[in-house]
C-alpha cells in the first residue's frame, strides 16, 4: 500500500464497455490517500443512453470509493460533460461525497491548483455540441479498435502496451493542434486567479509539465491509457501510468 496525500482521477467512464474498471480498482487499492479528486466524465451518460453496460467490477469501483468517504477520506466529484447532469446537485454531498463546480486545492508545499474537469476550455464541447457527440462516437470506435489490435498482439505473442488512440493524438495535426488550445487555455485561466497551476482531465491524453511557467497536470483517463496524478506527502506531484513503469514528476 501506498500512502499519498492525493489522488486525482478524471474519465472512468463508468457504463461502458470501454471502462478499465478493473485496472482502476487495482490502483485504488495499492495507493491510499487524504484526498480523492474525481475530476469528471466518471459516469458516462451520454454513451448510457445508447446501451448501459455496467459490471460487478464497475459497482466494485462506485463501492469502494464511497467506503473510503465514510472511513474518512475526502472524496470529492467535479462533474464533466459525460456527467454534466449531476452539475444541478453541485453543493450537496451525497454518501458523503462532495460536488463542486471547481477548486482550488492547495498541496502540502504551499502551491495552489485549479480543479476542473475541463469541458469549459474546449471551444468544440461548449459552442458546436453536435461534433462533440460525434467525436465522442468516432472515440469509441477508435476504443474498440484497440481493443481488437491488443488482443491480436496477445495472440500472436507480442508483449508490451500499445495505444491506437493514444498513436492518433500524437500524429494527427488537428489532435495536436487541439490539445495545445485546450492547454493553453486552462493555463491562462489559472493565470488569471494568480495560481501555481491547474489539474484537469477532459481530453484524454495526461501530462504533467510546465507550460509558461505554471504546471499543467491532465489527469488522463481509466479508457485507454489508464493514467491519474497523485500528490505525495511532500506536495510533489507524479503522474502514474497504472501498468506502466514511465511517470513525471513535478
Amino acid at each position: 500500500m501506498v500512502q499519498v496525500r492525493s489522488i486525482f482521477i478524471s474519465d472512468v467512464h463508468l457504463g461502458t464497455r470501454a471502462c478499465q474498471a478493473d485496472r482502476l480498482l487495482d490502483f485504488l487499492r495499492e495507493y491510499e490517500a487524504q484526498n480523492v479528486f474525481l475530476l469528471g466524465d466518471i459516469i458516462d451518460f451520454w454513451a448510457m443512453r445508447r446501451a448501459i453496460h455496467w459490471s460487478a467490477t464497475q459497482n466494485t469501483v462506485v463501492q469502494k470509493l464511497l467506503r473510503r468517504a465514510r472511513h474518512g477520506e475526502r472524496i470529492m466529484l467535479i462533474p464533466g460533460n459525460h456527467d454534466e447532469a449531476l452539475r444541478e446537485y453541485v453543493g450537496a454531498v451525497f454518501g458523503d461525497i462532495e460536488l463542486h463546480q471547481e477548486h482550488v486545492h492547495q498541496t502540502a508545499d504551499g502551491r495552489r491548483f485549479l480543479l476542473v474537469h475541463g469541458d469549459d476550455y474546449d471551444q468544440v464541447t461548449r459552442h458546436h455540441r453536435w461534433v462533440a457527440l460525434l467525436g465522442d462516437r468516432a472515440y469509441d470506435l477508435l476504443v474498440w479498435l484497440n481493443g481488437m489490435l491488443s488482443w491480436t498482439r496477445r495472440k500472436l505473442g507480442v508483449t508490451g502496451y500499445w495505444s491506437l488512440a493514444g498513436y492518433a493524438k500524437r500524429r494527427v495535426k488537428a489532435a495536436l493542434q487541439f490539445i495545445f488550445d485546450f492547454e493553453s487555455a486552462v493555463i491562462h485561466a489559472a493565470r488569471r486567479r494568480d495560481l501555481h497551476g491547474v489539474i484537469c482531465g477532459h481530453i484524454h491524453y495526461a501530462a504533467l509539465r510546465e507550460l509558461d511557467g505554471l504546471i499543467y497536470a491532465n489527469c488522463g483517463d481509466w479508457v485507454d491509457s489508464c493514467t491519474a496524478i497523485v500528490e505525495h506527502i511532500d506536495g510533489k506531484l507524479e503522474l502514474i501510468e497504472w501498468g506502466a513503469t514511465k511517470t513525471c514528476a513535478s
